[in-house]
């Protein structure tokens, strides 16, 4: 319970400060909003083509790839905050106090977890005058893997930025993680309608089994291979993100 208490609040002091400025939140989210209104109506004309004839909709297939995205990579780049904060000696506060390292991990976590949902949110109130159509058990089993996604991300943003500690080092190395993963796991186009040898090498990707899964729950198969091959995926990589972001945790700030 007093970790609990604690991580509550981290993240209500996190959320206050999110709040006072949310230029990032709302930066983030305008890049997913761009792909959809200025990609998305290229897809119309592919979409039996895209869809392998599994959709009816190009949106079933773009949105999946597109709230997915913006799990990863809103999560991916929240390094840059703490290491502002180390630099203010924020961290050195913390260290001070008897809080859980692991609640001033959660607290951070869990502001982005909520900032992510958010804006998932927004994005798939602003696709359906699109056109975009999907049951509702599927929607809400897809903003929570793009929770768990956010969280693992976020944890591990946290972890290298601790690490490095350095804006100069942590760009390029997220950049250079960044690109291999949107381009492999099929975010803006499956990788089925690719070739052979760019489906064999995506598929060593667990992102794009995760992206796969999502694009099931959208059509409604909820039991099937894909999505549950999705959320095993999602739940691995959710258990190996927080465990690396605690310990990083735990030893930088002993």
């Amino acid at each position: 319970m007093t970790v609990l208490r604690e991580t509550w609040i981290v993240f209500h002091r996190q959320m206050r400060l999110s709040l006072r400025n949310p230029m990032w939140s709302i930066l983030m989210l305008s890049q997913p909003l761009m792909y959809l209104f200025l990609f998305g109506p290229l897809l119309k004309p592919l979409t039996a083509q895209i869809s392998q004839g599994q959709a009816t909709n190009a949106y079933q297939v773009f949105i999946p790839g597109l709230i997915v995205q913006l799990g990863m990579f809103g999560a991916m780049f929240v390094g840059f905050g703490l290491i502002a904060e180390y630099r203010a000696g924020v961290i050195e506060a913390d260290r001070v106090t008897p809080a859980s390292r692991m609640a001033l991990m959660a607290g951070r976590v869990l502001r982005d977890v909520v900032v992510l949902v958010v804006q998932s949110i927004l994005l798939l109130l602003a696709a359906l005058p699109l056109g975009l159509r999907a049951p509702w058990g599927g929607v809400l089993l897809s903003l929570v893997i793009v929770a768990l996604l956010g969280a693992t991300f976020a944890s591990l943003s946290y972890s290298v930025a601790l690490i490095t500690k350095s804006e100069d080092a942590l760009a390029p190395l997220l950049n250079g993680i960044a690109m291999p993963l949107l381009l492999l796991s099929g975010i803006l186009l499956p990788m089925q309608i690719g070739p052979t040898w760019l489906q064999r090498l995506s598929d060593v990707s667990p992102l794009k089994h995760v992206v796969n899964g999502v694009r099931a729950l959208f059509r409604g198969d909820i039991s099937s291979s894909a999505s549950l091959w999705g959320l095993f995926w999602v739940v691995l990589l959710t258990v190996i993100g927080l465990t690396v972001g605690a310990r990083t945790f735990r030893k930088e700030s002993a």
